[in-house]
């Protein structure tokens, strides 16, 4: 395998530049993807914000609970890759294919308590908060219609990211295109009545939401029923496997949710300063995800699925040149994305709001984030790379000290024990970004991930000698 994995052979520039084909070739469809995704979630905001701030705080708010499907989708959504990227690279498709028929599993069964708890629990989730009565209604009604999909939204996930890492990342792009779009159009007409459908508001706006991530995963099973795609079902039996994939996805899990849990009380301590100020946050933070989220997210993947075949083709010294390769164009990238974030931010910030003081934080909470965004960016791709070879510890690691130490406990002793005020906000944003790029940098660069990889694939029998 390893004569056809780029980056084994030649000068540094020719394996460099064979990498960075090989990025471009993984990562644009992976970055129109994100568009639309991004393109929908920003759809949601300002068809929301046509109702009022309130609807926008509530659907922040809401949001917060959302991503508890979405962190345990990405948490066994980065094991597939993982698994998928190493099992492809050696050519091990029996084990590849019975790794992710898997993750499915566990992502549907897990995804069905969330259903529950979402119709039962939605409103009281948005009271513990401290929200006003009208945004605790407006909230309850958004969170409940988005948890009922959770099962079809972790299947969605961990097919999209297990057919990534086999390299395919047009078949995904397809199919979230297509539910972007219907999203899209669901959020707009259901949500302000177009046409012959009643105005729903902000029911409308995740009843959206639901219909996609449900359409998305059929598409995911029915193209792995067929043989448009690599992937197939394969009947679950290796305890090895499940194991692995708990091992790798849950720190991933852990990951997102201790920025996740972080963020509750973080909105708690926004909430002080005014609601103004919570919807410029989330406006603001919608806005790096649009203008920067499509590029390091496809980044991410590209790093991911790059080391982890190389890995596979047990080439150790070239996974690391690799995925050095593809970080180094990232940051590029991402630095030209952030300078225009900051630039556009008053006119992109215009497009959300028209209200005076949302529309002044909002401005300022943008440039904070395209210049800490190149850090929060370039974090996602270095921890891509090491999730390749299912290093998920140290990303966790970083995001929960940049969470809770960082951001919110700098917000707190700046913010409210020193009355420093909102401009505390934005100095530990731009900090804890910096903090989770620097360990993941230092652990890349210094730590045993290659080591770890080789193992857990020698366990499972994965191992190109072995194929």
């Amino acid at each position: 395998m390893n004569a056809e994995i780029p980056g084994s052979g030649g000068s540094r520039l020719e394996r460099a530049k064979a990498v960075w084909r090989w990025t471009a070739e993984l990562s644009w469809p992976v970055m129109v993807q994100q568009v639309f995704r991004t393109l929908m979630r920003t759809t949601d905001i300002i068809v929301t914000g046509l109702f009022s701030p309130v609807a926008v705080a509530a659907i922040g708010l809401a949001d917060l609970y959302a991503q508890i499907p979405l962190r345990l989708g990405q948490g066994l959504g980065g094991a597939a890759i993982s698994l998928s990227s190493q099992d492809t690279g050696a050519g091990a498709t029996a084990n590849r294919d019975e790794a992710v028929t898997q993750a499915l599993i566990l992502g549907a069964l897990i995804g069905v308590p969330l259903a529950g708890a979402g119709v039962a629990f939605g409103s009281l989730a948005i009271d513990v908060l401290g929200a006003a009565p009208e945004v605790i209604e407006l909230g309850g009604t958004y969170l409940a219609v988005i948890l009922v999909a959770s099962p079809a939204r972790h299947v969605a996930i961990i097919g999209v990211r297990a057919l990534q890492g086999t390299g395919d990342t047009r078949t995904p792009m397809m199919i979230n295109i297509g539910a972007n779009v219907i999203n899209i159009g669901c959020s707009v007409v259901l949500g302000l009545g177009l046409g012959p459908s009643p105005r729903l508001g902000i029911f409308g706006v995740g009843l959206a939401t639901a219909i996609a991530n449900t359409f998305t995963a059929g598409c995911i099973l029915a193209a792995m029923s067929t043989s448009h795609v690599g992937l197939s079902f394969a009947r679950p039996g290796d305890p090895t496997i499940t194991r692995q994939l708990i091992v790798i996805g849950t720190p991933q899990f852990a990951e997102g949710m201790s920025a996740t849990l972080a963020s509750f009380p973080f909105n708690a301590l926004l909430l002080g300063f005014g609601t103004e100020v919570v919807a410029a946050f989330h406006i603001g933070r919608r806005m790096r995800q649009q203008v920067t989220g499509p590029f390091y997210r496809s980044f991410s993947t590209a790093s991911s699925v790059i080391v982890g075949q190389t890995l596979g083709s047990d080439d150790p010294e070239a996974a690391r040149f690799n995925g050095a390769a593809v970080i180094g164009l990232a940051f590029g990238v991402l630095s030209l994305s952030g300078g225009t974030l900051f630039v556009a931010a008053e006119p992109l910030a215009r497009v959300f709001t028209s209200d005076p003081a949302t529309l002044g934080y909002a401005v300022d909470f943008a440039r904070v984030f395209g210049v800490g965004g190149v850090f929060f960016g370039m974090f996602f791709v270095v921890a891509g790379a090491l999730r390749g070879a299912g290093e998920t510890r140290i990303p966790f690691l970083a995001r929960m000290i940049g969470a809770w130490v960082i951001m919110l406990g700098g917000t707190y002793v700046a913010g409210e024990l020193l009355d420093v005020g909102v401009v505390a906000v934005y100095a530990v944003l731009v900090l804890s970004y910096l903090w989770m790029l620097s360990l993941a940098t230092f652990w890349y660069l210094r730590g045993d991930w290659q080591a770890r990889a080789s193992s857990m694939m020698a366990e499972r029998g994965s191992s190109s000698s072995d194929s």
